[in-house]
């Protein structure tokens, strides 16, 4: 049988050797008909079933990249809204610090004319307490001076100098050569 279908196939002279090859009319009727109805089960059943799936499977992947840009867009917005906050608490911060500078000067400038007035006012008591001692001082050393003067001269004089007029005159003119002589040097 071998011998024919190799004869067949070089010489063409043996039909039932093709035939061999062949399938049979009938299964290929059979053959074809499955095709066919398997052809409309798969069109009428399976592939909507997997359109469907690739629909939600291209749903859901366009949805997410919808949401990702969407989320996107909301980052970008909140990175801006952050920036100008962060922009407007800079420019706040700097007004702070500019206001608490002037104000630090201006407590500085008031605190220091303060001080100088309060110098000003203790030189000035100072100088008047000075003055109202030194006059104590005159009058305290006047008298003594005057009191000296009176024993000394009733020493020289020899007589008493009890008279308050006399005394008077006496101390006066004392002082005064005391003045004289201390105004020369």
């Amino acid at each position: 049988m071998i011998e024919t279908t190799v004869l067949a196939a070089v010489g063409g002279e043996d039909i039932e050797g093709i035939q061999l090859l062949l399938p049979a009319f009938y299964d290929l009727l059979f053959g074809g008909l499955s095709f066919v109805i398997l052809l409309v089960l798969f069109w009428k059943f399976a592939l909507p079933r997997a359109q469907q799936v690739l629909d939600k499977r291209t749903d859901s992947i366009q949805g997410g990249i919808a949401r990702a840009e969407q989320q996107e867009q909301e980052a970008a917005q909140l990175l801006s809204q952050y920036r100008e906050q962060l922009a407007g608490a800079r420019n706040e911060a700097a007004k702070i610090r500019t206001q608490a500078q002037s104000e630090r000067d201006e407590i500085v400038t008031q605190a220091k004319t303060e001080a100088s007035s309060a110098a000003e006012q203790i030189k000035i008591q100072a100088t008047t307490a000075l003055e109202a001692e030194r006059g104590r001082v005159v009058t305290n050393l006047r008298k003594e001076v005057g009191d000296l003067a009176l024993a000394l001269a009733e020493k020289v004089l020899g007589e008493s100098l009890k008279d308050d007029a006399k005394a008077k005159a006496v101390v006066e003119r004392f002082i005064a050569d005391i003045e004289k002589s201390a105004g020369k040097k």
